[in-house]
């Protein structure tokens, strides 16, 4: 009979690794600045949402891919969580490299207002950005299963993890939100993104080789 735990001893480290992901400078933040920039706080909070909306989409098709493996062979599951333990490897690798080039954020040219956009584009802007943007269910079908045991319903677990994420990521989006007068200067500093792709990358590195040296046949 499938189990599930949704506070288990992997929970902590996704905690860790999900808020260093999230808060990393990517496509949704400048997203998020730029509609802010364009149309205000409620803009902001609207694209922060429909960007989030998004992972429940990407958390479903990686737990369908995921079911699917399992119901091949425990065996496929194993190198699943290897090719996503090199995934995350791959991943901090790109962001050391990405910190030692030490490229601000292109932030500046966002500040400049212009005439206000329907509701609707926003949150079009937002969800689209994140559901057709190919490296993030990638991410997640390498990601979500170094958290799923093989004895978890894969697609309640996926959403549960997509849940947390939702909410971590949330709070950080909808925070640039309210300070982007100021959250601009420092994310548009070389430091700034220096620092955070440094962080992210190292953690990802270090997870990455751990999970991989880890993993035992299920």
């Amino acid at each position: 009979m499938l189990q599930i735990s949704f506070i288990d001893a992997q929970f902590v480290p996704f905690l860790i690794a999900i808020t260093l992901l999230s808060v990393s400078p990517g496509v949704d933040t400048l997203l998020v600045i730029r509609n802010t920039a364009r149309g205000g706080v409620r803009d902001g909070v609207a694209t922060s949402l429909a960007i989030c909306c998004g992972l429940f989409v990407h958390a479903t098709i990686s737990a369908l891919g995921i079911s699917l493996i399992l119901l091949q062979s425990a065996w496929a599951f194993h190198m699943l969580k290897l090719v996503g333990a090199a995934y995350l490897i791959w991943l901090g690798v790109n962001s050391l490299l990405a910190a030692r080039r030490g490229v601000p954020l292109p932030v500046q040219g966002m500040l400049e207002r212009s005439s206000p956009v329907p509701f609707w584009q926003p949150v079009k802007e937002g969800l689209f950005s994140n559901v057709l943007n190919p490296k993030t269910v990638v991410f997640y079908m390498a990601f979500l299963p170094q958290f799923i045991a093989p004895t978890d319903p894969a697609l309640l677990k996926s959403l549960w993890l997509a849940g947390v994420h939702f909410v971590i990521a949330n709070v950080w989006q909808i925070s640039v939100v309210l300070m982007v007068g100021g959250a601009t200067k420092w994310l548009a500093s070389a430091r700034f993104a220096q620092t955070l792709n440094a962080a992210t990358g190292a953690v990802l590195v270090l997870f990455g080789v751990r999970l991989a040296l880890e993993q035992r046949p299920v």
